[in-house]
């Protein structure tokens, strides 16, 4: 009998198997699975540069949504007062998008991975438009507060959902250089739109600030859609932890009134505050109780460990923290020390603002040629942290401030596309946007967190009872230039510890390779 004769004479249809091999198959699990959901196997045809082009020109113009509406109702606040007679409820229309945003930023980024990049940008942008709608037609300031609430719902998604079609687009070590672009739209919207809202009111109809969204949205729509279908596919349909989600949001609503009314409605002792914060630890502990033994959980808490992603989210946290503290705060300074108007000490914000795109980009550029790119933020971080220990112990006139202050901008701009590109590229495909929306949700809480801590730090060594908002009259006026130096030098040193912070993180978090080409030859790419 050769090899190839059956070794056996019965049919096969009667032959049995020995009891050990039966068995084994027995136990393989026969659980069908459902496929529908997945991406196609074959694989998608590449995006051309045209079209990566299209695709992130509308992606700039929808982050200039969400730039320009924080910043562009400043200004227009006392026309709205007036016409509504109510200016006691003003500071509301900052807050309830302030609020509102902050607190539905993963819940985006983690629907973004679960529905889709196309439902959700279209959810944002129609939650935005229908806001800036109601917005622009509200009859009073209760319906204006309210809108200005589900405006920063949309405006909320904007940023992470933008992000992740970013990272489905383009390589991590060519992501950086887009990430600077995209720091130059929050400028943009920062400087132009107290100036433009300004305008509106004064001479116009202080609802054109809202109806300005619309063709800014439906332009942002027109270019992105048509390209949509192109972008490849990382999504996986799962069932949505709804409660996880609504434990994460409540704990942060509450703890952003906490930083809101804290020291303004209430003092920080007060009864009423410190139930609040009881409160908000009670539903963040709840958030992570039901996260450890939730099957798919809102989101995943492994994904906040690991050797990259807690120290690039403390460190993209501390230089936004950092950046926003000083924004607040430093026209004060410049008021009463260099006896600034009001509209030149906007303008001395500029280099603060501005620089640290410029060092955003440099930080991008050099992802995409270097192999060890985490040293550019590692030197960023430091430079700054030197530059604010010289702002907090010397004493310069106005050009020594604002060239420190470029330089600081300079290097804590670095901290940016690093801590961006660093978590996307350490986690799996599938969870770009959660982490992402994370991301933004942390670094929103840090910054207002670091925003109320400054004020309270200037106000306890001023020790006076005065308002850094709106017009700084009165008892600005009787604070002494050289006392105004002596308590700013408790800001500038926060700033520092900041700094230090994010420069010890960036130091710690491990350099993963960047995927993607090298743009440069590989002798340059020590």
């Amino acid at each position: 009998m050769n090899k190839f004769e059956r070794q056996s004479r019965d049919p096969a249809a009667q032959q049995t198997l020995p009891e050990a091999i039966a068995e084994e198959l027995s136990d393989i699990p026969t659980e069908v699975i459902d496929i529908s959901d997945a991406p196609p196997i074959a694989p998608r045809a590449p995006l051309t540069q045209g079209e990566v082009r299209t695709i992130l020109m509308s992606l700039l113009l929808t982050m200039f949504l969400a730039a320009l509406d924080q910043t562009i109702v400043a200004t227009a606040l006392p026309t709205i007062g007036r016409q509504f007679q109510d200016v006691s409820s003003l500071s509301w229309v900052i807050s309830a998008y302030l609020l509102a945003s902050t607190a539905v930023a993963p819940v985006f980024g983690t629907l973004a991975d679960i529905y889709g990049r196309r439902a959700m940008i279209i959810a944002a942008l129609s939650l935005f438009v229908a806001g800036s709608i109601l917005c622009a037609v509200a009859p009073n300031m209760p319906v204006l507060i309210l809108a200005r609430g589900l405006q920063g719902l949309g405006g909320g998604g904007i940023m992470p959902i933008v992000q992740t079609v970013i990272s489905d687009v383009v390589t991590p070590r060519e992501r950086g250089q887009y990430q600077a672009y995209f720091s130059g739209v929050w400028v943009v919207g920062g400087i132009g739109g107290p100036i433009l809202g300004g305008v509106f009111a004064e001479h116009l109809h202080w609802s054109m600030i809202f109806w300005i969204n619309m063709p800014l949205a439906l332009g942002a729509l027109a270019l992105l859609l048509p390209k949509m279908g192109k972008i490849p596919v990382f999504h996986r349909r799962r069932k949505v932890d709804w409660l996880g989600g609504l434990l994460l949001m409540a704990s942060a609503v509450v703890f952003m009134l906490v930083l809101t009314w804290g020291g303004n409605r209430y003092l920080w002792l007060s009864p009423v505050i410190m139930a609040m914060i009881g409160a908000s630890v009670a539903l963040a502990l709840a958030f992570v109780w039901h996260a450890r033994n939730a099957e798919e959980p809102f989101l995943p808490l492994p994904l906040m460990g690991g050797t990259v992603v807690p120290y690039a989210m403390v460190a993209g946290s501390c230089a936004m923290g950092a950046m926003l503290g000083l924004t607040v705060n430093l026209p004060l300074y410049y008021e009463v020390v260099y006896r600034l108007s009001a509209s030149e000490a906007g303008l001395a914000l500029i280099p603060l603002a501005a620089v640290s795109t410029v060092g955003a980009a440099i930080a991008g550029r050099t992802m995409a040629r270097a192999r060890h790119y985490k040293r550019v933020a590692i030197i960023g971080t430091s430079m700054a942290a030197l530059c604010g220990g010289a702002l907090a112990f010397t004493a310069l006139p106005l050009w020594g401030l604002l060239t420190l202050l470029s330089i600081f901008a300079l290097g804590l701009g670095t901290t940016f596309p690093v801590s961006v590109v660093s978590i996307q590229n350490s986690v799996v495909r599938s969870q770009v946007g959660t982490a992402t929306g994370a991301m933004n949700f942390f670094r929103a809480l840090m910054a207002s967190f670091t925003v109320a801590a400054f004020t309270a730090i200037l106000l306890m060594a001023l020790g006076a009872d005065i308002s850094l908002g709106g017009e700084h009259r009165g008892p600005v006026n009787s604070i002494l230039a050289s006392d105004m130096v002596t308590a700013f030098r408790y800001v500038f040193g926060a700033a520092t510890a900041l700094m230090a912070c994010a420069s010890l993180c960036m130091i710690l978090m491990e350099e993963k390779p960047l995927a993607g080409p090298a743009s440069v030859p590989a002798e340059m790419a020590e």
